[in-house]
């Protein structure tokens, strides 16, 4: 049977199209930015207090960033959910299914806060804390444990309002909360003289008050829609299923990020430091993918919960050349902005000689990298999670022997980075062989 030919998208769907993208991921990027933020206002303001409070507020970031990056699942889950309800033009449905989501979060984050608040200095002492910056990072975590519920409430209820193509409202609500978290921290850290746990006390009311937001929200748009908002046991496993299968994604993918630090600390202090920037860098720039990434989770389940195929063919070709493009312009930023950014991060001239290659191999997958944030989006918004979790497992396969033979055959930090631009490689092979087979787009209310 002959492959059905691509239609051109006409350019007034196309403007629709960019208007629509341009509306969610902008506001989404803001978001998305805002939340490193925390962490960055946190440790300048304790950074005065000395090395060993630093060093500890260091690692109990590290933690905490962790197990905030493994339940991401609650908002994306919740997103591509809450859209196709919205679709297919059930809005109390929909809000029914974020309600869920919502009560999965705070069922989960009571299991968080009792290992949290046991397991603090195991954990200090797994992730390499000294002795003098041991009992910060203990009291930092034990503290900001009152903040796990919190915390993954608003990842949940940030998923309800993109599915509800609502990204404004995050923006503004993160916006709020990282002002409040740096006035808390100046006043309870020098104000009170409460050092490091003012520091954890001011982020914890922080973000219980953007909980709260995000509850009033949602409990009136409930209201308003008519939907319950009590526990309801079989929406809360459905959730858990839909979100399993994108944790076990999001686990592969922190374990390839993990072996590549791992990897870089064995070639030495020089290489681990040039990689860590780098790191961030790439970092940086993938929270501006991820924006667009984030727009496809909410109008593609849109699309598909009105059965709408045409709708969803056009909507993720225009955001693959979104994606695409944005990594052009990000690549080109990266190597054309070296003399501005470089310099801020390092005097050393070995660190230097070593950044001057590996940036570019970063900048050389960004187009790459907007190509798999996309499709990793699209396929979010299609509750293709499945496939994601198998997706990323096989990547990963992949790069674990690739990164391991780098140290044993002395190739260096340039070899992790080709290393790491296989990994990239296999994720876009992976993706776009999905896309290209079109069993991804289930129509529906729910996905079947």
């Amino acid at each position: 049977m002959p492959a059905t030919p691509v239609r051109p998208t006409p350019a007034p769907e196309r403007r629709r199209h960019d208007r629509e993208i341009l509306a969610l991921a902008v506001p989404a990027f803001g978001a998305l930015v805002a939340e490193p933020l925390f962490l960055m206002a946190d440790s300048a303001i304790v950074g005065h207090l000395g090395t060993a409070q630093l060093a500890g507020l260091g690692i109990a970031s590290a933690a905490l960033t962790t197990a905030a990056g493994i339940f991401v699942f609650l908002a994306y889950a919740t997103t591509g959910a809450v859209a196709r309800r919205l679709g297919a033009g059930d809005r109390r449905a929909a809000v029914q299914q974020g309600i869920d989501g919502i009560w999965l979060a705070l069922l989960l984050s009571a299991g968080m806060v009792v290992l949290t608040l046991a397991l603090a200095p195991q954990a200090a002492h797994l992730l390499g804390a000294s002795p003098t910056a041991a009992p910060y990072a203990v009291t930092y975590l034990r503290i900001s444990a009152l903040g796990v519920p919190a915390m993954l409430l608003v990842l949940a209820a940030t998923g309800v309002l993109r599915g509800f193509q609502d990204t404004r409202t995050p923006l503004l609500v993160a916006i709020g909360g990282f002002t409040a978290n740096l006035l808390l921290n100046l006043g309870l850290v020098y104000g009170a003289g409460l050092g490091v746990a003012g520091s954890a006390w001011g982020t914890v009311i922080a973000q219980n008050a953007m909980a709260a937001v995000y509850v009033a929200v949602v409990v009136r748009g409930a209201r308003r829609e008519g939907a319950g908002l009590r526990p309801d046991l079989a929406g809360i496993k459905a959730s858990a299923r839909a979100g399993g299968p994108l944790m076990v994604r999001t686990l592969s993918l922190r374990a390839a990020l993990l072996l590549a630090t791992a990897v870089a600390a064995r070639l030495g202090d020089t290489e681990i430091a040039a990689h860590q920037i780098t790191m961030t860098i790439w970092s940086f720039m993938a929270f501006a993918l991820d924006a667009v990434a984030i727009a496809g989770q909410a109008i593609i389940g849109r699309y598909l919960g009105a059965g709408d195929l045409p709708g969803t063919r056009a909507a993720t070709r225009r955001m693959i050349e979104w994606g695409v493009g944005a990594g052009v312009l990000l690549g080109l930023l990266m190597v054309l902005a070296r003399p501005l950014y470089v310099p801020l991060f390092t005097d050393d001239p070995s660190v230097r000689a070593q950044l001057s290659t590996v940036l570019l191999l970063a900048a050389l997958t960004q187009p790459l990298g907007g190509l798999v944030f996309v499709l990793d989006g699209v396929l979010m918004g299609a509750g293709d999670g499945g496939f994601l979790a198998w997706g990323m497992l096989a990547a990963l396969l992949l790069f674990v022997p690739a990164a391991l033979a780098v140290p044993a055959l002395g190739l260096g930090l340039v070899g992790l980075w080709w290393a790491m631009n296989l990994f990239m490689l296999a994720r876009a092979a992976v993706l776009s062989g999905r896309i290209r087979t079109g069993r991804w787009m289930v129509t529906g209310a729910v996905r079947a």
